[in-house]
């Protein structure tokens, strides 16, 4: 810098007339307040007045690609569309489950599991997976070996959402189970035992909403509405619970651009 100019710029860290000794080195350690300050001086006069960063111009030639996804629901097929007053009766049923279960969470928390009730770890998509909907629906096996001697084999079934087992699940789990569901939902058919799961999951969900699960049900409502439109048989019991889990979504969780009009 100009020494001209540097009179004219107001100094930071001002050091005045100080003894300093002959043998003051800049490059070492300062012993005293007064080299200390010195030594920033003369390193902030080493600094350049203007710094260019370089940037390899060929990772600029690949743009990122953002997947927002704006869009509402799909509308019901004709004749399936849900009136208000249905929806709004969902709402007020889902509500009470919810109060329900926050008020004898710790009550069944506290019931002991069966001995075959084995809960993945939270990170284990693979396992609740399994858990949730069985090796039947998940490894998508058309007939399994007859157990009806040995009872119900879970495992191959899956587990429903008892309050046992969901009262136990924190809102990490929750929130993570909830997503490798609608991930696997995302390719797969809806299945009554996913709509189980979904719906005991959704009424674990604590408000208000957290960034991940208010995209989460935002997903999982248009995924319904894509699969609602597609249903060739007219199942009307599936496309009940399908109307179900959008109603929840859009009315219930204040997601009010994905609500259906009502009929």
């Amino acid at each position: 810098m100009e020494p001209g100019l540097e009179e004219l710029m107001p100094r930071l860290l001002p050091v005045g007339d100080c003894d300093l000794t002959e043998d003051f080195d800049p490059t070492v350690p300062p012993r005293t307040p007064q080299e200390y300050l010195k030594r920033v001086q003369i390193e902030a006069a080493r600094c350049p007045d203007v710094v260019v960063a370089k940037i390899d111009p060929r990772k600029l030639k690949k743009k990122p690609t953002v997947n927002i996804s704006i869009s509402g629901c799909q509308p019901a097929p004709e004749g399936y569309s849900p009136t208000l007053k249905w929806q709004q009766q969902q709402v007020a049923n889902f509500s009470a489950v919810r109060q329900s279960l926050n008020k004898h969470r710790n009550h069944w928390r506290s019931q002991h599991l069966d001995s075959n009730v084995t809960m993945p770890k939270s990170e284990d998509e693979e396992g609740w997976r399994k858990f949730c909907l069985g090796e039947k629906i998940y490894s998508e096996i058309d007939a399994l070996p007859d157990n009806e001697n040995l009872g119900i084999d879970y495992m191959k079934v899956g587990f429903p959402p008892l309050l046992s087992i969901v009262s136990r699940m924190n809102q990490a789990t929750v929130t993570s189970v909830l997503e490798y569901l609608i991930s696997w939902f995302g390719e797969k058919k809806f299945t009554p035992e996913l709509g189980r799961w979904l719906y005991a999951l959704l009424a674990c969900l604590e408000k208000p909403l957290l960034p991940e699960a208010h995209s989460l049900i935002r997903q999982l409502a248009r995924r319904c509405s894509e699969v609602r439109a597609l249903e060739e048989s007219k199942n009307e019991e599936q496309i009940s619970a399908l109307n179900l889990i959008i109603c929840l979504v859009s009315r219930y969780f204040d997601q009010r651009d994905l609500a259906d009009e009502p009929s």
